[in-house]
């Protein structure tokens, strides 16, 4: 049996031994706790290092965006101005198309439009040579236009007679007979019509001196207005003089149809 002494020693040497190894555990802990923190310190300055390489490619990502977007929009602006620049040469070219159009339609009706009046010129000309070889111009061309004048010239809208080649004795002296060419009778107002193929100051003055007895051959007219009108074809200025001086309208072919021809130099007719 071990006596207290050696036990004593024994003790001290456990304790010895334990001391080292807890020592030796505090200098490994120690080493393991510096190696610990000079890691994080490292992963912490790496980390920081790969934050600021971070935040330098957000920086340069933003700044190439921004770049991308800024050559974006400008090619967006280029694209705009080439295609306004486009447009507005498709519009000028349209509108030069259309008033190239315009001009030859409007040349086309000009040349037309001549055409349809020399052709009605010819064959309204070619219809009264052919009316006045057969002696039909009253029948033919003046009786259809004097119903028109009667209206637009002389407000004559509603004919209460219409007469052509009207023979009539007259009623003062029945021995006498006369032929009146047209006549057109409205409710105050009497349109008398000579008509001669081919006219001269002795036809007219002829005309007067009938005119002069229409009421001994139609009394009924009394107190309506006569109004007479000289017709031909063609009637020369002189002759329009001459007509215009005695106060009778003169009627003649126009471009389309019969015209007076000295209906503004005079009235005879008070509305």
């Amino acid at each position: 049996m071990l006596n207290l002494e050696d036990r004593i020693e024994i003790v001290e040497t456990k304790v010895d031994r334990l001391e080292g190894l807890l020592g030796h555990f505090i200098v490994q802990t120690e080493m393991l706790i510096n190696r610990l923190e000079r890691q994080q310190e490292q992963r912490a300055v790496q980390l920081e290092q790969r934050a600021t390489q971070l935040e330098q490619r957000a920086t340069q990502l933003e700044q190439q965006a921004e770049k991308d977007r800024q050559q974006w929009q400008e090619h967006l602006r280029q694209s705009d101005e080439r295609w306004e620049r486009r447009w507005l040469e498709f519009q000028q070219q349209l509108d030069d198309a259309n008033q190239r159009w315009e001009k030859q339609r409007a040349e086309m009706d000009q040349r037309w439009e001549k055409q349809r009046a020399e052709d009605r010129q010819h064959w309204n000309k070619r219809w009264g040579e052919l009316a006045q070889k057969m002696g039909t111009i009253a029948e033919d061309i003046v009786a259809p236009n004097l119903p028109r004048i009667a209206r637009v010239h002389f407000g004559c809208q509603d004919l209460e007679d219409f007469m052509v080649r009207r023979k009539v004795k007259n009623k003062q002296d029945p021995s006498k007979r006369r032929e009146f060419d047209v006549i057109a009778v409205c409710a105050d107002k009497v349109l008398i019509n000579e008509t001669k193929s081919t006219p001269s100051v002795e036809a007219i003055n002829d005309f007067i001196n009938a005119l002069a007895e229409v009421t001994d051959y139609f009394p009924e007219y009394q107190g309506k207005t006569i109004i007479p009108i000289f017709a031909s074809l063609y009637l020369d200025d002189d002759l329009v003089n001459y007509l215009t001086k005695k106060r009778i309208y003169a009627l003649a072919m126009g471009d389309e149809t019969m015209e007076l021809l000295n209906g503004q130099r005079f009235a005879l007719i008070k509305e």
